[in-house]
């Protein structure tokens, strides 16, 4: 018999090790007793001088909103004598969802066949709480105009980007990331029609 997606994301979580129990129980608060339609588990370490520092991020789509977990744990500071673990959800209506982009990374690119591995995919989403704006100085043509030509510039809406590699991560939790990509495109597609 086939597990739930369900028991496939407590034991992709269990096996992250990573905080198991805490990162559940904040996903579990809100998905709310919505089903889980897609989701990925993506486990991150990194170095932080002399110290090493994990990070959980857990994305879930139900039928009607993209649940977005982030775990971090803290080293003891003023405020706890202890180490400690912070454990935030965001649950976002899938129509406020407006930017999906998949960036896919595959080596030897002249022999890459439908489906094949990829070396990396990062994913990012954009639902509107984050914007972000470049600007630079903006010029023209002539080499010696000295006029002031104001700023020109790009705004971005990219609330979450995750990236995983075959390398970092495994070439399973890249395969997941992508299905994760494709259920969410084509939930914030169905929502259009």
């Amino acid at each position: 018999m086939q597990p739930t997606i369900e028991a496939q994301l407590r034991d992709d979580i269990q096996r992250s090790g990573y905080y198991p129990e805490l990162v559940f129980d904040a996903l579990t608060t809100a998905l709310a007793g919505e089903l889980v339609r897609s989701y990925v588990v993506h486990h991150e370490a990194a170095f932080d001088h002399d110290e090493l520092r994990r990070h959980a991020t857990v994305l879930a789509l139900t039928p009607t909103r993209l649940i977005v977990g982030h775990t971090d744990e803290h080293a003891a500071d003023e405020s706890c004598p202890d180490p400690y673990a912070t454990a935030s959800t965001e649950a976002v209506r899938l129509e406020r969802v407006d930017s999906v982009v998949v960036t896919r990374v595959a080596a030897r690119p002249a022999a890459y066949r439908s489906g094949a591995g990829l070396r990396e995919v990062l994913l990012t989403i954009g639902w509107g709480a984050v914007s972000r704006i470049d600007l630079e100085p903006a010029g023209c043509a002539d080499p010696n105009c000295e006029a002031d030509h104001g700023y020109t510039g790009a705004a971005s809406n990219d609330d979450l980007s995750l990236r995983v590699s075959e390398a970092a991560d495994g070439a399973d939790v890249v395969a997941q990331a992508l299905t994760f990509a494709a259920a969410l495109s084509e939930a914030t597609a169905a929502r259009l029609r």
